[in-house]
């Protein structure tokens, strides 16, 4: 069996609320795109960039369901403008990217994702996209506000059942304080970077979006 086209990549400046955001676009080959994916990547303070194989990992799974994905990065991290903002700028620049990218494609469904620092982000940033559903991994949710309202949307949680940065017992709990609706999902000996354990995050991620891709692009 011959392998899959490579997907096609373009390198993009994408306008956001203090100057150009460094992003990374690539949509299935020879296809027109079923849905769009934005991605958002992990803490800038601590080597988090689009580049962070976490996140490449999100956007390839979308990319092999038919799917165009964004990888950006935030406020002073590579190319991209300004500098960091302990998160509430970054809210703002997963908006503005959400907004290119809507340009791009207007009336296409949008998933939204993030990974650590960036799941949070990708949660807070729900209640403005709007997205048709959501990814997080290894969420970080003590940096959500007690406040804020969950997305009621198709939310997948994915968590490794080691993870060393984010106790897996207190999340269940903040879980179950939440309305019903988030689907958490433990990856069996993942630590919080998901060394050896990329191919079962790229699964979940397939599985869990595969019926809503194919029902948003059936309406």
């Amino acid at each position: 069996m011959s392998a899959a086209p490579a997907p096609v990549k373009e390198e993009l400046a994408i306008a956001g609320p203090v100057g150009a955001l460094e992003a990374l676009l690539e949509t299935p080959a020879s296809l027109a795109p079923k849905a769009l994916a934005l991605i958002c990547h992990p803490h800038p303070l601590h080597g988090g960039t689009m580049t962070n194989k976490v996140v490449y990992t999100l956007a390839r799974a979308f990319v092999a369901l038919g799917v165009a994905a964004l990888r950006f990065n935030f406020r002073g991290v590579g190319a991209s403008q300004g500098s960091h903002d302990a998160g509430v700028g970054e809210l703002e620049d997963a908006i503005a990217a959400a907004t290119w990218l809507r340009g791009r494609w207007p009336g296409s469904a949008l998933y939204l994702g993030g990974f650590s620092f960036g799941a949070a982000v990708a949660v807070r940033a729900a209640e403005t996209i709007q997205p048709d559903g959501l990814v997080t991994v290894a969420l970080p949710f003590e940096r959500l506000r007690a406040d804020e309202d969950p997305p009621d949307v198709p939310w997948l949680l994915l968590h490794g059942s080691e993870d060393e940065l984010i106790n897996l017992d207190a999340l269940i709990d903040w879980l179950n304080g939440q309305p019903p609706g988030p689907e958490l999902e433990l990856i069996a000996e993942a630590d919080h970077f998901f060394h050896g354990k990329l191919p079962e995050l790229r699964e979940g991620v397939e599985v869990f979006f595969r019926p809503l891709i194919a029902a948003a692009a059936a309406r």
